[in-house]
């Protein structure tokens, strides 16, 4: 028997199956491929941030079994004897896979309402056929809407009478509602994080959305904000180990805010952390221009180029969670785990250097330690996609 996780091969969901793995748990893993062997190139590329290829080769025979599939298609696309298979094998799941184009609520709708339902089908059947023990999913605190300098507690953050900032979290909103809804004779656990960045051991990540915007912010001399309002960020490994420790154990609690809450830390201590780290001045906050400046952003991210507009399109998408000072009380889960996340001022300053030293790019490798894009010799080019979770943000 094995947790079915999916969304592995994304930067959240790759810390989840690293997680599990060194627990000594069976994984079943759903991956966007043709065929099985893309479906292990692609889960080697997400998870070799936390295994060399060796421990990845031995998890490969011994504990992780790898279904080529789609969340979206019927059955995930198997074969009816790989989805029977499968389900009998299931005794939890983990659903983490999710589309984050909040600019598309074609996407999300597709990926994180049809693809969840799929998921609950999956555990339907696996509970009627020798029962299930807990089925976790993955959500977001952006289910909370728009907000303004509050502090939100678990409880509070459904409001449906508040707009939503876009289509990913009125998609997750309704996803965690449809899991409640359909899965009422389960244990179900709904996790949400906030703000994801980096790790708090390493400078090593291979997620550069959030990143990116930073690093673009951190360039300017000038910061549209108020210093004192709180940004709630948290360090993957953070969030992977309560997930796991959360999911395997007997939690108190049926929703966990996964975030830095009432320890999230105010802006001029993060910018005063990178200044010194990178031996420049801190920028000086002008809270009149939010307005003006989000405007600027807005575009930029259309008329300009390169860099700049890249940049300017990631801080436009994340823009309304940077400036509503609001953070999501974290007090359940930090009491259950015993451990409260490190504070993104520990480990900013080399999360940055690392993304800008290697152009916001992670040095893959390849099958069998061939370089990135190398084929190996049956002709197949090393995959390059790392999936359609790339990270998980508010």
């Amino acid at each position: 028997m094995a947790t079915f996780l999916t969304g592995a091969t994304g930067f959240l969901g790759s810390y989840i199956a690293s997680g599990l793995l060194a627990e000594g748990e069976p994984l079943s893993v759903l991956v966007r491929a043709k065929s099985r062997e893309d479906a292990r190139r692609r889960l080697w590329k997400a998870l070799q941030l936390h295994l060399d290829f060796n421990a990845f080769e031995d998890h490969l025979a011994n504990r992780i079994e790898v279904y080529p599939g789609d969340l979206t298609e019927s059955g995930f696309g198997l074969s009816p004897d790989d989805l029977e298979r499968l389900i009998h094998s299931t005794e939890s799941v983990i659903h983490c896979a999710a589309s984050l184009n909040r600019r598309s609520e074609r996407s999300c709708m597709n990926v994180n309402l049809r693809g969840t339902l799929a998921v609950i089908r999956l555990a339907r059947a696996a509970q009627a056929g020798h029962g299930l023990r807990r089925f976790s999913q993955v959500s977001t605190v952006s289910v909370a809407g728009h907000r303004s300098h509050e502090t939100v507690s678990e409880n509070e953050a459904i409001d449906w009478s508040r707009p939503d900032y876009d289509a990913y979290g009125r998609t997750k909103k309704f996803a965690e509602t449809m899991v409640r809804e359909l899965l009422t004779d389960l244990p179900i656990t709904i996790f949400r994080p906030s703000i994801i960045l980096g790790d708090s051991r390493r400078p090593e990540t291979t997620q550069f959305d959030m990143v990116r915007a930073f690093s673009f912010l951190a360039g300017m001399p000038v910061l549209p904000f108020r210093p004192l309002d709180r940004i709630d960020i948290v360090p993957a490994d953070w969030v992977a180990d309560s997930v796991v420790r959360l999911h395997r154990g007997t939690p108190r609690h049926d929703t966990y805010h996964l975030s830095a809450g009432r320890l999230s830390e105010p802006y001029f201590r993060i910018t005063d952390a990178l200044a010194r780290a990178l031996d420049s001045r801190p920028p000086t906050y002008v809270p009149i221009l939010e307005k003006p400046f989000g405007a600027g952003v807005r575009a930029l991210s259309h008329l300009a180029g390169g860099s700049v507009k890249l940049g300017a399109k990631l801080l436009d998408v994340f823009y309304p969670y940077l400036v509503y000072d609001t953070v999501f009380d974290s007090s359940r889960a930090v009491e259950e785990t015993g451990r409260a996340p490190a504070p993104f001022t520990n480990y900013c300053a080399p999360l940055l250097e690392f993304a800008r030293r290697n152009g916001f790019k992670f040095p893959y490798v390849g099958w069998v330690g061939e370089p990135e894009g190398q084929k190996d010799p049956a002709g197949v080019a090393v995959a390059t996609d790392v999936g359609a979770t790339r990270g998980t943000s508010p």
